[in-house]
């Protein structure tokens, strides 16, 4: 197994500064996705310095969504590693990313942009702004009806995890779900929690993604989640209320962490929270159960 070593404290502050720019390229609310563990750590490192931090994680993923018209944006992952295979390396690596695929963009064409892309971060940011609208194909893959996701009653559904803890894993469930119309929050941990508000169709073709790509790399007997709880409203009516504004990710909000790993969340936290948001009888339905 290759060995990690921290990046230096120069070369760490270097790396997020590089991060930094990215952010504020994109400095609008709907422009950029990051944990809020993640832009603790930047916070962390920018106002008290690189030395310190003690322990450093191995990267810090974001996503950014480049405008390319009016109606039309694409998501771009990024990572930037923040340990190395080197002691002391000359430089820090360099950021790695990935486009995702938009609902209007098939996947050869996904694949042939992303094989016209700079391999440098910030030449491939300009190149899809400069690109624009040439990116967008004349006609689109089909995908469900405006009329079937606008007009089918909401859910909410309830997934309950043993274990939850990629934080690559996590950041897709967050930053893949405004795509699909969907909001609510995913709480990592033992056990981990997924809790999705949107049409029946939108949530299917969200897990989907989610168990196919993101997971496309797991082996099928470890890709564990099971469905606890699924509301759907009164009978003949629109379907639940959201709850939620956003997809989001409470994992570090919400409570204090215990265990050895300090990886079992504050369940007295979490069912006070779903309280709050009017949702206090789930956490039996949901977490009890297990």
């Amino acid at each position: 197994m290759t060995s990690s070593h921290p990046l230096p404290p120069d070369l760490l502050e270097s790396q997020i500064s590089t991060v930094d720019l990215l952010l504020a390229m994109f400095p609008e609310a709907n422009e950029s996705e990051i944990s809020p563990s993640d832009l603790a750590l930047i916070t962390s490192i920018r106002e008290e310095g690189a030395e310190s931090i003690t322990s450093t994680p191995s990267e810090i993923n974001l996503a950014v969504h480049v405008t390319l018209d009016a109606t039309h944006s694409i998501q771009v992952n990024i990572t930037a590693p923040l340990r190395s295979t080197q002691p002391s390396p000359p430089e820090p690596p360099e950021p790695t990313f990935s486009l995702r695929q938009p609902t209007w963009l098939d996947k050869a064409s996904l694949s042939d942009l992303t094989s016209s892309l700079p391999t440098d971060i910030f030449s491939a940011l300009d190149y899809l702004r400069d690109s624009g609208p040439t990116i967008i194909p004349l006609t689109t893959p089909s995908t469900t009806s405006k009329t079937e996701t606008s007009s089918a009653p909401l859910v909410r559904v309830w997934f309950y995890f043993p274990s939850l803890s990629t934080r690559e894993k996590r950041n897709h469930m967050v930053s893949w779900a405004p795509s699909h119309h969907l909001t609510g929050f995913v709480l990592a941990g033992k056990p981990g929690l997924l809790c999705l508000e949107g049409t029946p169709s939108n949530i299917d073709a969200y897990m989907n993604e989610i168990k196919t790509v993101s997971w496309g790399d797991i082996p099928s007997h470890q890709k564990k989640v099971s469905e606890r709880y699924r509301e759907v409203g009164e009978e003949g009516g629109n379907g639940v209320e959201r709850k939620f504004e956003r997809m989001e990710e409470i994992t570090d909000t919400v409570g204090e962490k215990h265990g050895a790993r300090q990886n079992r969340g504050d369940m007295a936290a979490i069912e006070n929270w779903l309280k709050e948001k009017g949702l206090g009888e789930m956490f039996e339905s949901v977490i009890l159960q297990s």
